[in-house]
């Protein structure tokens, strides 16, 4: 039996920026240099083909981390870009999904002056079909 997709939304609503770095943003909250982690559940302990996709607002360097349990995703995870956008990045082999609870995380990049904030986040994956 062929695989079946499925996913997780979790809306983050926050802004990552320095210290007096602020975007004036009403709906976004203030959060430092990382997001709380957001939880979300795996029915099984098969997941795999894992990716995010991401709403990035004003996105200005490379460097800032999405993080799966505490795992860093590979390659860069959030590209520069003004506005707004969509953005979408495979766990590759850093990240593995595990049966309960696993929790989502956005990390602002150390060295960056970067400010920007992260709408909502959506964990795709795919697990075996029920027979």
């Amino acid at each position: 039996m062929p695989p079946r997709a499925n996913y997780a939304t979790m809306y983050v609503g926050a802004q990552l920026a320095p210290e007096g770095r602020e975007l004036d943003l009403d709906w976004a909250e203030n959060v430092g240099n990382g997001t709380p982690r957001h939880e979300f559940h795996v029915p099984t302990d098969e997941a795999f083909d894992g990716y995010v996709g991401i709403q990035a607002f004003d996105v200005g360097d490379y460097g800032h981390e999405i993080r799966i349990n505490g795992d860093r995703m590979s390659g860069f995870d959030i590209p520069p870009n003004d506005g707004w956008q969509y953005w979408v990045d495979t766990f590759g082999d850093a990240v593995d999904l595990v049966a309960g609870t696993n929790d989502l995380r956005v990390v602002r990049a150390d060295d960056s002056t970067d400010a920007f904030a992260v709408g909502t986040v959506t964990v795709h994956w795919k697990e075996p079909a029920d027979d």
